[in-house]
């Protein structure tokens, strides 16, 4: 602090606390691939197998190895952890909530249906950008508009089978009804499908409305777990819609997650609730650099748009590709950074939340997020700074490198405010202390 004084009152004895001169964030460099864009085996090698852990006991579900798997890995499929724990996942089916809040707030983002694998826009043409509309509906709306949507579609499949037999019900199957047209040269190209409305973002904060699911929810082990001591997010103090509260996903087949980063890069766990399936896709936080790129080359925002990747185009830019079914009842744990995209294969719901775990790689990608998004112009949703004040106060640090990380923070920031705190009664301003309220958001 006597050093901060300096700057102002005896600018020549003034040396910095910290390097001052630094260059703005760069996304990072991707990982060198060492197969040839001729190699034969290049495809398989960038279409990694997915990291899986099969939970066959409640000892499983609270080894520290689990909890170390998931940390190391970029993307995780957890099976069978939710059965072992018991948990009681009809809490989060459609058939309770609409028992419990008829009227609760459902945001609906109305997509074009289309394959896992393919994205056109309304002409036809293969595009990564995510064609979606927003508005908002009631629980019980939606509720009505899944169970029509399930209706029609095992009328649609009796009507099939009745009027052509099964060797036509088969034909339709495998070609899966693409509509094609001309496109602008002439060459045919696919059609987009049917619309239909994704309901996203449930909120499902309100402790007294949502207690028992919330009371389920605590029978996770703590390293997933929305309020845990291990969990930074459990520290800030105050709530994030979605990050450290639970949010809730009503899907039709098709209901489409664009690809992106969580906020500031945190982990998170979303679970299946059933019945249906959803296709996962995935990269290393490494390569979000290169897909930034290719974003910017299609006129397209990394941090604000919405896009769907085209999984062939990556593969040739040699960015690697996990891809995976998350069945009712499966965990999936998504690593720090990780990008990620997702779509329903079948009718379910998703309940999912973000955690922090206490560790120097989650802690650094999250503050690298918060310079970034910054620059960007971009507002971040966790607060940094505050959150590595409420750390010093809260955690006593056994890991050496997230005690230099959370130390050259807290130094930064205090020399910082010094620094303004002295320019400004230099300059005759007088200064009132604010006392943050409980709960206030920083």
């Amino acid at each position: 602090m006597e050093m901060c004084s300096k700057r102002i009152d005896r600018p020549t004895e003034f040396t910095p606390i910290f390097c001052e001169k630094v260059p703005p964030p760069q996304p990072p460099d991707a990982p060198s691939v060492k197969l040839s864009p001729a190699s034969p085996g290049r495809t398989s090698a960038l279409l990694r197998p997915t990291p899986l852990v099969v939970v066959e006991s409640r000892k499983d579900a609270q080894a520290p190895e689990l909890q170390r798997f998931c940390e190391s890995s970029p993307i995780a499929l957890i099976r069978g952890l939710t059965g072992v724990l018991k948990m009681d996942l009809s809490l989060f089916s459609t058939k309770t909530l609409l028992e419990m809040a008829p009227d609760h707030e459902v945001e609906v983002r109305t997509q074009y249906r289309m394959p896992c694998d393919m994205n056109v826009d309304h002409l036809g043409q293969p595009t990564w950008e995510c064609m979606s509309t927003r508005s908002f509906t009631t629980v019980m709306k939606y509720a009505q508009y899944q169970a029509e949507t399930f209706k029609h579609s095992l009328k649609e499949e009796a009507e099939k089978l009745r009027s052509a037999g099964a060797k036509y019900a088969q034909h339709v199957a495998e070609s899966a009804g693409v509509k094609r047209r001309r496109g602008m040269n002439g060459d045919e190209c696919a059609m987009p499908m049917k619309m239909l409305k994704f309901g996203t973002n449930v909120d499902l904060s309100d402790d007294t409305k949502w207690k028992a699911q919330i009371q389920e929810l605590a029978k996770m082990p703590p390293f997933c777990r929305i309020i845990a001591g291990c969990n930074m997010l459990s520290h800030l103090g105050h709530t994030v819609l979605g990050m450290n509260t639970t949010q809730l996903y009503m899907k039709v087949p098709g209901s489409r997650t664009p690809a992106h980063q969580e906020n500031n890069c945190f982990a998170s766990i979303n679970i299946n609730v059933g019945p249906g399936d959803c296709e996962w896709f995935g990269c290393p936080y490494e390569y979000w650099g290169v897909i930034d790129r290719m974003c910017r080359e299609r006129n397209l925002d990394f941090l604000k748009g919405s896009f769907w990747p085209n999984f062939e185009d990556l593969i040739e830019e040699g960015v690697p590709v996990y891809r995976f079914t998350q069945k009712a009842g499966d965990l999936v744990w998504v690593g720090g950074g990780c990008v990620h995209w997702v779509q329903a294969t079948g009718w379910c719901n998703n309940i999912a939340w973000n955690v922090g775990p206490l560790t120097a790689s989650q802690l650094q990608i999250s503050i690298f997020s918060y310079e970034w998004n910054k620059l960007q112009s971009y507002k971040s949703l966790v607060p940094m700074q505050h959150l590595c004040w409420q750390l010093a106060k809260n955690i006593r640090f056994t890991n050496q490198k997230v005690f230099s990380l959370i130390r050259g923070q807290l130094i930064r920031s205090l020399a910082f405010c010094k620094m303004v705190a002295n320019l400004s009664t230099s300059r005759g301003k007088q200064l009132k202390p604010q006392p943050r309220a409980k709960g206030e958001i920083t």
